[in-house]
């Protein structure tokens, strides 16, 4: 008897900005894949810190958050925005934090397969994917695209404070001791500094046929 092959798992990481949960919620459209944007058990755990007036870098505060979590906070509307931003990225640094919810994003790979986004998917999360893709754009055309987001929805925004929280994440995130934010070795990055949508899709679709060949699901 042959073992049946695990699901696919695809995993795509990134700075802020950069476009990979559009590009992730295509590629999961296109190869039937569930999709989950792993940002937001951070970014919903760094809100129920907040929401207790706590400090989001308190590791005891931030991991009673993390093994609050329900179905309804990845829900919340509130979950975007500078305030989010920089609690998700402060209660992501907390390795109690960290262990607390990679069990949970695991299970959803290994349930039916899925396209993950996030900053650890191919480092730490699922290191064994048969894709990892590495998603990034310049910090300027990143910030561009950050302020284009805040005014659509109606959002206050100065482009120079955009850009300086943009890199103040990015550093927050690169610097921290668990999981930083780097390129898996065998990871293809992906520049999107130059490419729309349609054209990000078409090169990470060449990338992924490229990495599984005949594997490829219909």
């Amino acid at each position: 008897m042959t073992a049946s092959a695990p699901p696919l798992v695809v995993a795509v990481d990134g700075p802020a900005a950069a476009g990979k949960g559009t590009l992730a919620r295509r590629l999961a459209a296109a190869l039937g894949l569930p999709y989950l944007d792993t940002g937001l058990l951070y970014r919903a755990t760094g809100r129920r810190v907040l929401d207790g007036a706590a400090d989001p870098r308190d590791p005891a505060a931030a991991e009673a958050a993390a093994r609050a979590l329900t179905p309804a906070d990845l829900a919340r509307t509130d979950l975007r925005g500078p305030e989010a931003d920089l609690a998700a990225s402060a209660v992501a640094a907390i390795p109690a934090v960290r262990a607390a919810l990679l069990d949970w994003q695991r299970a959803f790979g290994r349930r039916h397969g899925a396209v993950l986004d996030g900053r650890d998917i191919g480092t730490v999360v699922f290191p064994e994917a048969p894709v990892k893709l590495f998603v990034t754009a310049s910090a300027g055309e990143r910030a561009r695209r950050r302020f284009l987001e805040l005014q659509a929805r109606g959002a206050a925004a100065d482009p120079a404070q955009v850009l300086a929280e943009l890199l103040a994440r990015d550093e927050q995130d690169s610097r921290r001791a668990v999981a930083p934010l780097v390129p898996a070795a065998d990871a293809a990055v992906l520049d999107t500094t130059e490419l729309d949508a349609e054209a990000a899709f078409a090169a990470a679709m060449a990338l992924v046929r490229e990495r599984l060949g005949d594997t490829l699901p219909p």
